[in-house]
């Protein structure tokens, strides 16, 4: 069975894990040791010597980890982050792993509180150093387990992502802080937005501010919603007198 490498066993590694171990033998390391306590840890040296080694370690913690695998010779290895931004981390990955070793940027469009295998699934790849001609390989990986592909390029990636992910984030963190919670008379769409709540609060905070302030385009799309929100209740309140 191919083996194929994790480094990091947080909260989406264990998705991550869960994914591949339907079809590959998973060597899994990670920085902080208590998180291996559930299952068989090996070491970095050995979890590198993988042809394909996913990373998914906090972005805030992404750079620490390019410098110490960095460290390891990596020929025949093709590096994946899993990070919800990609211009950051590919840009972090350039410019700390030698110029033989291969780089996919992806970012699964699920996570820990929305991964499901009953709705449809999608990650997007962006090839950027393919030294060994692994994309169809990846791209064969995701789709047996019924993961759709989408490839563009890191750039494109983050500005669709500000609009969409982005934007989904900082509202369900707004509501929360709010206060807004269930009643006994929710609509539909009242419940809708809960369900916001419920898959976007589960992550820290620190996750949270990450996604907001790695990804270049956000604080163009928070700076706009808040302007719009203001206007309408401008407008609510002329309308009122």
């Amino acid at each position: 069975m191919k083996k194929i490498g994790i480094i990091g066993y947080g909260r989406f590694g264990k998705v991550l894990h869960d994914l591949l171990s339907k079809r590959f033998e998973v060597l899994v390391y990670d920085f902080n040791e208590k998180c291996l306590e559930n299952i068989a840890a090996h070491a970095l040296e050995e979890v590198l010597d993988c042809v394909l080694v996913f990373v998914a370690v906090p972005i805030s913690a992404f750079e620490n980890c390019m410098e110490e695998i960095s460290k390891f010779k990596l020929y025949n290895t093709t590096i994946l982050d899993v990070c919800s931004v990609k211009v950051y981390p590919v840009q972090i990955m350039e410019k700390k792993l030698a110029e033989h070793v291969g780089i996919i940027g992806t970012h699964p469009h699920f996570g820990p509180d929305s991964y499901t295998p009953f709705r449809e699934l999608k990650v997007t790849l962006c090839p950027i150093r393919d030294e060994y001609n692994r994309m169809d390989e990846i791209r064969d990986i995701f789709e047996s387990l019924s993961i759709r592909v989408v490839e563009m390029t890191p750039d494109q990636h983050d500005k669709v992502a500000a609009s969409s992910q982005g934007i989904t984030h900082f509202i369900g963190r707004v509501l929360k802080e709010a206060g807004v919670r269930s009643t006994e008379i929710n609509t539909l769409g009242f419940n809708d937005l809960l369900g916001v709540i419920e898959q976007t609060c589960n992550d820290s905070w620190d996750l949270f501010r990450d996604l907001q302030k790695y990804n270049p385009y956000t604080g163009e799309m928070i700076d706009r919603l808040i302007g719009k929100i203001n206007e309408v209740h401008r407008q609510i309140t002329e309308d009122a007198n």
